[in-house]
């Protein structure tokens, strides 16, 4: 079983045997399509002999899993992947799920092992991955050192991506300290997502996507919910995970 997420930022693959991951690879999207993609009939499809995977049966999910063609793939929704990946990996059968991707933020509530509501910020990628990078970029700072900084955070009234940007160069300029603008990024981003935490609330908030590794923002989540935050074993492969998991309860 093979599992694919079609990501904006990422491809990430999953090989499943018997309810076990035995294999996991995650490309660059751009170099993924540019290395493994070819053009069949005016659309995008991918090499399986580049690839080198078996010829298994796939379940794709993601950004691209309609318009880059999958031959004999089966395509499920995203909220439906990353929702049998989070309750796969976790153990649970209630919580809430924060998947924060490259370019969107998923909120899915989840009742039994399924997802009964959902939210997405799809409109704006002040609440992604995108928005960490940017800001982390105009700071002179890694991902890993904002993602250290969630104390005395300075007040960024701007939650788009693109004035936010422009806010955090006026407060380097002030002279404001890069930890202290940095806590107020993670803040914002905080900000973004609020409200969706908020109508699908759970007493447990699991993370999953890139967006999960940043420590500061699980404790900030964590203060201002009073919920129990946890983070994913393996957040990035979530959805590749949930259409293995979703492959081998619906075989053939």
């Amino acid at each position: 079983m093979i599992g694919i997420d079609l990501g904006s930022r990422n491809v990430k693959i999953v090989r499943f045997n018997q309810g076990q991951a035995v294999e996991h690879r995650i490309y660059d999207t751009i170099e993924f399509y540019r290395t493994y993609g070819r053009s069949v009939n005016n659309r995008l499809q991918l090499d399986w002999e580049l690839l080198r995977l078996p010829r298994e049966e796939v379940v794709a999910t993601g950004y691209g899993k309609i318009t880059v063609e999958l031959e004999g793939a089966v395509r499920i929704p995203e909220i439906q992947a990353h929702s049998q990946g989070a309750v796969f990996q976790s153990g649970m059968d209630d919580f809430t799920l924060l998947d924060i991707g490259g370019q969107d933020s998923k909120v899915i509530k989840i009742r039994n092992s399924r997802p009964v509501d959902f939210m997405t910020n799809d409109r704006c990628a002040a609440s992604s991955g995108r928005y960490m990078e940017n800001m982390a970029a105009v700071l002179g700072i890694t991902l890993k050192e904002l993602a250290s900084y969630s104390q005395e955070p300075v007040e960024l009234s701007s939650t788009c991506a693109i004035f936010g940007e422009t806010e955090v160069i006026a407060r380097i300029v002030e002279g404001c300290p890069v930890n202290r603008i940095a806590a107020g990024v993670n803040h914002t981003l905080f900000k973004r997502l609020a409200p969706m935490l908020k109508k699908l609330s759970s007493q447990v908030i699991v993370m999953s996507g890139g967006g999960a590794l940043n420590q500061a923002l699980q404790d900030i989540i964590g203060s201002a919910t009073g919920c129990r935050v946890m983070v994913l074993t393996e957040p990035l492969l979530n959805g590749a995970l949930g259409c293995c998991v979703y492959g081998e309860s619906n075989p053939g």
